[in-house]
Formats: C-alpha cells, structure tokens, sequence
C-alpha cells in the first residue's frame, strides 16, 4: 500500500480516507494533503457533513511518522512537520461542516487528536488510545488543545505524562468517543445510519450546530506556533533520535 488521501461524495457526505503503509502513520505529505481536502470538501454546498476514517482493519492512526522523525535534522523542516499536524486539526475545526471521525483500532499521538478534533466519533471495543510523545522525548503540545477541550486538562496531563493505553470504553466516558461497538461491522453499521440521518438534515442548522460547539477555541490559532515549536525543537535532541531510533528496533522485532 501507497501512502493516499482520497475523497468522494456519497449522499452529501464527503468521506475521506486516508492511508500509509506503517499502521496509517502521518508523514508531512500525508498532513498537508488531508488537510487541504478537509478544507476543499467542506466549501462545498452540497456536502453536509464530512467523514474520515483510515485505510484497513488494525490500527487507526500511529501518529507522526517514524521515519519522518529521524530524518528531520533542522529546525525549518522540524517546524513545518509539525505544523503539519496543526493544520490538519484547524481544517476540522473550521471547516463549516460536521466531522465525523471513524475509528477501527489502536490509535496513538496525532491520531489521538484526529480523534478529538470530530465533532462525532465512531469507534469499536478495540480501539485504545495513547498519548505516547514523551516515549520520543518530545509532548503532545500541538494536539494538547483538542484533546483538553474533550477531557479536560488534569486527565490530558496523566495522558502526557504516564503514556498508557486508555480503553475504548474510558474514550466514551471521557467524551472521545460517542459511538463504540463489538466489532467494525456493526460499527460500520451504526455510521451508515448515522451519516444517512445527517445527510437529511438542515445545512444551516448544522452549520450553526458546528459554530456554537466549537464557540471559545479561537485562541487555539495564537497557541499553535509556541506548541509547534515545542515539539519541532525537541524532536532534534540527540535523545530523542535514538528513543525513536529504539523503538523502531522493537517493532521490528515483533
């Protein structure tokens, strides 16, 4: 499998899907592309509401990509992968449509904040999540706004700090997740009737549902560049190249 972002518009939802071949990781393309088609999708009249979902059956989304990581070297290009991150997150947000965000399996760092940045999320029984960053030697700061607007910031702090799995059954009670089930396709099930009542809905209605649950976020654009940086500065420390370095040794191994 090649790395993809693709769209299409059925019943006036636009799904996209996106996919690589390393547990749908993110590399810089890959963020700047399903940004750009979040925003392109949503200015479209006929699109009520938009949904994305990852490639497969096993993971979600396994955040930054690895080899991404190791191969950033200065502060520039660090800095621009990251606010790739940023840029996916904001298209969410001010998109103008719903987002609705279907999830299969584990899903760590940045797919934690896809996650968090849908305004509705599918997900099945399996589908755990993690804010791993601190095991790479860097935070989950540019996420860190999405994720404390679902949980608030004492949980996104233990989150941050102790990196563990949380179940999916925690991501519903904590406001994550609003749909999970025993298996995808009676997850798959319940979306397909989910997005078949929203595609009957007002347009401006939903529009308006949008503006007012996202209501109090706009600092969230004067946050981005300090948490970019945070996260762009110390992806480059020695320390953290051979944390990432360590731990593609140990899924290798598996």
């Amino acid at each position: 499998m090649n790395e993809f972002v693709v769209s299409e518009i059925k019943n006036n939802i636009a799904e996209i899907t996106f996919g690589t071949p390393k547990s749908n990781s993110l590399p810089g393309i890959i963020l700047e592309k399903l940004a750009q088609t979040i925003l392109e999708e949503g200015a479209k009249d006929e699109v009520k509401a938009i949904l994305v979902r990852s490639h497969g059956e096993k993971a979600f989304c396994a955040g930054a990509s690895f080899d991404e990581l190791l191969a950033i070297e200065e502060l520039d290009t660090s800095t621009k992968f990251f606010g790739g991150f940023a840029k996916v997150l904001n298209a969410m947000r001010n998109c103008g449509k719903i987002v609705v965000v279907r999830v299969q399996g584990k899903t760590t760092g940045g797919g934690v904040g896809i996650a968090c940045g849908a305004d509705y999320c599918f997900a099945t029984k399996d589908s755990a999540l993690a804010l791993t960053e601190i095991n790479l030697g860097i935070g989950p700061f540019v996420i860190g706004p999405y994720v404390e607007r679902k949980i608030g910031k004492s949980q996104f702090s233990a989150m941050a700090i102790d990196a563990d799995f949380r179940s999916a059954e925690w991501a519903e009670q904590h406001n994550i997740y609003h749909s999970v089930s025993d298996t995808i396709q009676e997850m798959d099930e319940k979306l397909e009737k989910f997005l078949q009542t929203l595609a009957s809905r007002s347009s401006d209605a939903l529009a308006l549902i949008k503006k007012v649950s996202w209501e109090g976020t706009d600092h969230f654009n004067e946050l981005m560049p300090a948490r970019i940086h945070m996260s762009a500065s110390l992806i480059l420390e020695d320390s953290a190249k051979k944390n990432i370095g360590a731990i593609k040794e140990k899924l290798r191994a598996k």
